[in-house]
């Protein structure tokens, strides 16, 4: 594991593939870490250099003091491209990161070469759901929370069928700073990106699970409608985190769009 520095907050990165190859940087969901991306480097690291990274509150990064900003987790990007001398990658997000990816792309055009926004939207939820979840998460910890953010991140068939990694999934969620969840809750709460998407003019991919109740397909066609030139794919049976879900699919159409001429 590799750190750097963004703000003073100590983030944790990882980087697989070849050095001289073009760079994707994947951001990771609310709750999770950059192991949720193991099903895509295989793959993506053959003909890219992968860069993981933990979001602030999240996995092996530190936990500054909440509330955090949407603007602070894409400064945050934006610091680990300086930190490896990079001037533009192509960005992968999925829910929150999905919303740095939007964040990142509408605000920083020059330093996104392609952006693939998964599984998100410009407004993702509400002030009261998000308000429930972190008084939720106040009184009880990330016990209190686990199953039902399994249930959403993950279908019903699929947690039947694949027990393993619902216990993986979960000890995750859980195993997350409860200070860090709830600074990142209050970022998803107060980020409202639908006036900003329009004029996101990098190449961009929207990838929609049939299944996600969180951010469903009516909200990545609502981004595809948006952003001009965008290309849009939903995955069947696949609900939140659907790079988990459909591993195969998913990382075929990233890697496609993120290569193709």
């Amino acid at each position: 594991m590799n750190f750097f520095v963004a703000d003073g907050v100590r983030l944790a990165y990882r980087v697989d593939g070849p050095d001289d190859a073009p760079t994707v940087v994947l951001v990771n969901s609310l709750g999770t870490d950059l192991r949720m991306w193991d099903p895509q480097v295989a793959l993506l690291s053959q003909s890219l250099r992968v860069v993981r990274y933990d979001c602030r509150g999240h996995g092996a990064s530190a936990v500054p003091a909440g509330p955090y900003t949407i603007a602070q987790f894409g400064l945050d990007f934006l610091a680990l491209l300086d930190t490896l001398q990079i001037e533009r990658a192509h960005i992968c997000g999925l829910s929150l990161g999905g919303l740095v990816a939007l964040w990142a792309a509408a605000q920083y055009p020059e330093r996104v070469a392609r952006a693939v926004f998964a599984n998100t939207a410009a407004r993702i939820g509400t002030e009261e759901t998000w308000d429930a979840r972190i008084d939720a998460v106040r009184m009880g910890g990330m016990a209190a929370v686990r199953d039902a953010v399994v249930s959403r991140f993950l279908s019903e068939g699929f947690r039947q069928q694949h027990p393993e990694t619902v216990r993986q999934i979960g000890e995750m969620i859980e195993a997350t700073s409860p200070i860090g969840y709830i600074g990142a809750c209050a970022a998803l709460r107060d980020t409202d990106l639908r006036e900003v998407i329009p004029a996101i003019h990098t190449p961009s991919l929207i990838l929609a699970g049939a299944l996600d109740e969180s951010t469903p397909p009516s909200q990545a066609r609502e981004l595809h409608t948006a952003i001009v030139g965008s290309e849009l794919v939903i995955l069947q049976e696949a609900a939140h985190l659907s790079n988990v879900e459909q591993p195969g699919a998913f990382s075929k159409y990233v890697l496609g769009f993120l290569t193709s001429p």
